[in-house]
């Protein structure tokens, strides 16, 4: 039924968008938002210094005429999503209570009674200084440590010369060089490389919603094959109580094919709190660091 209800909510903001005259003057101290021109000022500055986004290629048949052409989105690729939101939720086989003693060895809590304790929610659960393999590491195979112990162990300086004449004579060239190429046995490199921990993946884009007058950030994922996620794969990796309020599934507006969404309903007014608290303790905030601010407030949510 919320699929339903957040469906016809982005046909009426389909229309909304069409209908809204684009805005020309800075509102950006005053309510939050920004205009087009902003959204261009404040992307160049986030590519600035965080090389990862970019400004994404779009056919220039799809691209707003009130936006350059080259300067339609944001983009970032690959961003790891390692564990589902299911995975983190509170699960009572994990606990263990933990007295002062082992406080001492764990957690150096000293000032505790001895007949006191404390729950720890998550001591079962796998360590998170455990960081996975890059996906894009190649190990090194068993056959190629061998082939380099053999290189070593040939290697020896204290030997007199090689005398190339009873070489040649004894057959030496006929032998396999120990240098030359040989391609790897494919299954035995699949084999040892099972310990390589593969994971999802999001495309993150970052649009300018002409109707709320603020950008707007989509995800798109992919699975640890690099396949697109489903609608209801995507949902495993979003809180709950998020997931069709805060979040939800769209079209996007260039490529229209479901995307999650952050919804940016609420984005000028936490911006412009933020203006305001900056401005309480004598600082200020300047239109091109808009996007910088807004992806850490939108990370909150996940």
């Amino acid at each position: 039924m919320e699929n339903i209800v957040n469906s016809v909510k982005s046909i009426a903001l389909d229309v909304g968008q069409y209908l809204t005259p684009v805005l020309r003057e800075s509102k950006f101290k005053e309510t939050g938002v920004i205009n087009p021109e902003e959204f261009v000022i404040a992307g160049d500055y986030l590519i600035h210094h965080c090389p990862t986004w970019s400004w994404g290629q779009l056919d220039p048949s799809k691209a707003k005429s009130y936006l350059p052409a080259d300067k339609q989105f944001l983009i970032t690729r690959n961003v790891p999503c390692f564990s589902r939101c299911v995975d983190m939720e509170y699960d009572s086989s994990q606990e263990k209570i933990l007295k002062s003693g082992e406080w001492n060895e764990e957690g150096d809590f000293t000032n505790v009674e001895d007949d006191e304790g404390w729950v720890d929610t998550h001591h079962y659960a796998l360590n998170i200084n455990q960081k996975p393999t890059s996906m894009f590491e190649t190990p090194q195979t068993k056959s190629s440590v061998s082939k380099q112990s053999e290189v070593l162990e040939d290697d020896d300086d204290d030997r007199p010369p090689m005398d190339m004449d009873a070489f040649v004579a004894e057959g030496g060239l006929e032998e396999d060089d120990p240098y030359r190429f040989v391609e790897e046995d494919k299954n035995q490199t699949e084999a040892d490389t099972d310990n390589v921990l593969h994971t999802r993946t999001y495309d993150l884009h970052i649009t300018y919603d002409k109707y709320y007058q603020v950008p707007r950030l989509w995800l798109c994922g992919y699975d640890e094959n690099n396949k697109p996620l489903t609608v209801d794969k995507m949902s495993a990796d979003f809180s709950q109580d998020h997931i069709n309020k805060t979040i939800t599934m769209e079209s996007h507006p260039y490529f229209r094919t479901a995307m999650a969404s952050i919804h940016p309903c609420r984005h000028a007014e936490v911006m412009k709190r933020l203006i305001e608290q900056l401005a309480e303790s004598g600082k200020e905030l300047n239109v091109d660091q808009y996007l910088i601010i807004f992806l850490k407030f939108v990370q909150a949510i996940f």
